[in-house]
């Protein structure tokens, strides 16, 4: 009988168990410009509507992806957020519609709407500026991994 050495069942077990944490710190992802960011995906309406609200700081490689389910005209407010975003509004198909740049936390009452001006499917927050960083144009492709 043929049995493998400790020695060799010590490594594969050590081998898949980062291979296993590689992937879960993987986790959900979008690239834009070929960019990678780290996002948190709010695809239900308890999600959506709490968005980025409370949240003192983001890092500079993360966002969150809103998801819907039809595409219609779409308008967002910074109710509770603390940080100034940019919107990047996205169609069916992952191409860019158009951009908020430099959304200010809202400190009036009521709040102000930003509109996506066109049929949006997904919206991706990122930090104020990152938009203009990456030099993102209508019709961008946004890749989504989850």
């Amino acid at each position: 009988m043929n049995h493998p050495s400790l020695f060799t069942r010590i490594v594969a077990t050590v081998a898949f168990g980062a291979l296993i944490q590689s992937c879960a710190a993987s986790g959900p992802h979008v690239e834009l410009k070929g960019q990678r960011f780290s996002v948190e995906i709010a695809e239900t309406d308890a999600t959506r509507e709490h968005g980025l609200m409370d949240r003192t700081e983001m890092a500079a490689d993360h966002g969150m992806l809103f998801v819907f389910q039809d595409d219609i005209p779409r308008a967002f407010w910074m109710k509770n957020t603390k940080i100034p975003l940019d919107m990047l509004f996205f169609d069916a198909d992952r191409r860019l519609v158009s951009v908020q740049h430099d959304v200010p936390p809202c400190e009036a009452d009521p709040c102000p709407a930003y509109s996506s001006g066109a049929p949006a499917r997904y919206v991706l927050e990122l930090n104020a500026g990152q938009a203009r960083k990456l030099g993102v144009s209508p019709g961008d492709e946004l890749t989504i991994q989850r």
